[in-house]
């Protein structure tokens, strides 16, 4: 199987990483023609393309002016992104042999670099999926990745022999991806938090409890999703009554 996550708009920039290991991002031209385009924006343009404050939009200018192909001062994907996903995931205490499964078996989809193995080097950027950026392909984000990222998870999951792509990604990075183009079956796992008298999904748990089982799927070397099944950290458990063959549902009821 593969898994795939969502980026982080919180980057950590300070902390060293836990391993020297590193690839590099699959879609450099595509990414660099994104920079060329988002370099056109004054602050101004960009704060409001983006919803940004005066002092995050003139930050981004400036990463984007200094952005260059060059990773020599990159840091890795996953050691970069800090967001709640990422706490979940928790990659630096991760062992050698569960890095290099999540290297192999965890894909994060990005507005900026499209694909990306945690181990990529990236440099410091924000540009969300659903950003409606203007280019020569199109409108938006999804029209400029178009097919591309569907392609490229057809290629990774052949070569890994995954039978099956499970979607760890929050919908507005999933939407980059066309199912329907894929070889294999989706399964989206969902988590639910007992609220008010009632299941729902909390978006800060459900994007931890993401990160958590792609961190238990690289500790457990998983690669049947069945075994995903059996997910229990932090009191989740699977509801088979409330999945189905391709949304899988978790819950957990805490002390209120």
């Amino acid at each position: 199987m593969l898994i795939v996550l969502s980026p982080a708009k919180s980057l950590d920039l300070e902390t060293p990483p836990t391993t020297k290991l590193h690839t590099e991002p699959s879609f450099l031209d595509h990414s660099e023609q994104l920079i060329n385009r988002l370099r056109e924006l004054s602050p101004t343009e960009l704060g409001e393309l983006m919803d940004l404050s005066d002092n995050l939009s003139a930050l981004n200018v400036a990463r984007y002016a200094s952005w260059t192909r060059d990773t020599s001062e990159a840091r890795q994907a996953v050691m970069t992104f800090n967001g709640d996903v990422y706490d979940g995931l928790d990659a630096r205490t991760l062992k050698p042999q569960q890095l290099d499964y999540a290297q192999s078996r965890i894909r994060i989809l990005s507005g900026l670099y499209g694909m990306l193995r945690p181990l990529d080097l990236i440099h410091p950027h924000r540009l969300e999926m659903g950003t409606r950026l203007s280019t020569a392909r199109g409108k938006s984000l999804y029209e400029f990745w178009g097919e591309t990222i569907t392609d490229a998870l057809n290629r990774q999951a052949s070569e890994q022999g995954a039978d099956t792509l499970v979607n760890l990604a929050s919908e507005e990075y999933f939407k980059s991806v066309k199912p329907k183009l894929l070889d294999v079956p989706v399964i989206t796992p969902q988590f639910e938090d007992w609220k008010n008298g009632k299941y729902k999904i909390i978006s800060f748990y459900a994007k931890r409890a993401r990160g958590l089982m792609a961190r238990y799927a690289a500790v457990k070397g998983i690669t049947d999703p069945q075994k995903l099944k059996k997910f229990d950290i932090d009191g989740y458990r699977y509801v088979p009554d409330a999945s189905n063959d391709n949304t899988w549902l978790f819950r957990r009821k805490l002390a209120e």
